[in-house]
């Protein structure tokens, strides 16, 4: 199957590359990063055996970080090597893994994935999510390497609905079938991953690994230095409105949010408003748009801010939406306005953070369902709604500590899928060594 999967990509790749070339001119000679692409990773020193980590993009490269260290700690005669697809996940893993090997996935082809298991000899392969590829899972099996997909999550409007066309079906079906063991996240990932072909002896329902990543510390690091950069005038309140975006067609979630301060500083004069873009292709457009309200931008990037109490923060940087969380009253977490299924708001709830998200938290459902039902979290319908949320908790202090903290006990009792995960990838490795 391999080669026929092989004669597919290399069609794709002859009719495709007009525009791979334009990517290459739009973006830089980085975009595409061939070497990495068709294997060519740095070798480990001969004999080291290695554990392969692979993540999309930032979303699951921030969940590996406990993954990461209890696998050294457990087993520190293995090499942890982590990969990413996109060129942010690739950053955000060089940026928390300065002393491991991390590389850009290979394209799916058959002698792309051979090099990288040559040079790497991965003892196990942790997908986190879903990421999975025909020609990966042929080579591996092949191979007699153990995959395991970590906190697995398939969701129905765009990877259940791809796999049930019948030209992908059997493809799916086979592909899955290949797969050792899935740590899914709840019990409907759970069924779909056993309706894609994986055995129900091979699923799993342990929760996400994102609670056990999850800061608890009151302060994290860089936090203050942050606030200094900020100027954040004290005693005046922080609304922090992390990893939004836009649809075409629709409103723009800045757009609503914009607003939605606006109307609320006139009841709440003091507002403080950050704005951090889930894309930072967008920082630039978002800057726009908070002129274009009649509004001072300042970014983060620009230095000392204006003197303009009412300037609007962007944070046009990577690696510290976390640091705007652990400063910020109230936050909302973006992605959720509009129809895009939702981000990360299990980072804010162990931050003990009063949470609000808007109706479409598809890719979060579980965790907003945990954390809505211990009273940690609250699902606005619309705008509108938020709005009256955002207002309620500014107007009452002990509402906002009451609900941070339900935040973070809840947090902490939902932990443990991250050692769960380790010790069945370390029993396979095991099984495979025997």
């Amino acid at each position: 199957m391999s080669l026929v999967y092989d004669l597919l990509y290399t069609l794709a790749l002859v009719l495709g590359w007009p525009f791979l070339v334009l990517r290459r001119i739009r973006r830089g000679p980085g975009s595409i990063a061939l070497g990495e692409r068709l294997g060519h990773v740095t070798p480990l020193p001969d004999g080291q055996r290695s554990i392969w980590i692979h993540g999309v993009s930032v979303g699951e490269i921030d969940a590996t970080p406990t993954l990461v260290r209890m696998l050294r700690e457990r087993r520190p005669d293995l090499a942890v090597v982590v990969s990413a697809t996109t060129a942010t996940g690739l950053a955000r893993a060089r940026q928390l893994y300065p002393d491991l090997t991390v590389f850009r996935f290979p394209i799916d082809l058959s002698f792309a994935i051979r090099r990288v298991l040559h040079r790497l000899r991965p003892s196990a392969l942790i997908l986190m999510e879903l990421e999975t590829w025909p020609n990966l899972l042929e080579v591996t099996h092949a191979a007699g390497l153990p995959v395991v997909i970590a906190n697995g999550r398939v969701t129905e409007g765009g990877s259940m609905r791809s796999f049930r066309k019948p030209v992908l079906r059997g493809i799916a079906r086979r592909m899955f079938g290949r797969v050792t063991w899935v740590a899914a996240q709840e019990q409907v990932y759970a069924d779909r991953f056993v309706e894609l072909g994986v055995p129900e002896e091979r699923v799993e329902v342990v929760g996400s690994v994102k609670f056990d990543t999850a800061d608890v510390d009151d302060t994290i690091p860089g936090q203050e230095e942050l606030a200094a950069a900020l100027r954040l005038a004290p005693g005046r309140p922080l609304l922090v409105c992390g990893s939004t975006g836009e649809l075409p067609g629709q409103p723009a979630e800045e757009d609503l949010l914009l607003g939605i301060c606006q109307r609320l500083r006139a009841r709440h004069p003091g507002l403080q408003l950050a704005l951090i873009p889930r894309k930072p292709e967008r920082f630039d457009a978002v800057a726009a748009r908070i002129t274009a309200a009649g509004l001072t931008c300042w970014r983060r990037t620009a230095g000392p801010p204006r003197e303009d109490p009412e300037a609007v923060i962007l944070g046009d940087t990577m690696g510290e939406l976390r640091k705007f969380y652990a400063l910020a009253d109230v936050v909302f977490v973006g992605r959720t306005l509009v129809p895009m299924g939702g981000s990360n708001v299990i980072e804010v709830a162990g931050l003990a953070k009063p949470l609000l998200v808007g109706p479409h938290n598809e890719n979060f459902a579980e965790p907003v369902r945990i954390l809505t039902s211990a009273g940690a979290c609250v699902v606005a319908r619309d705008a509108a709604g938020l709005e009256g949320e955002i207002e309620r908790l500014l107007s009452d202090d002990d509402a906002r500590r009451e609900m941070g903290a339900r935040a973070r006990e809840t947090v902490l009792a939902q932990r443990g899928a991250t050692g769960r995960i380790v010790a069945r990838v370390l029993t396979e490795i095991e099984r495979q060594q025997c």
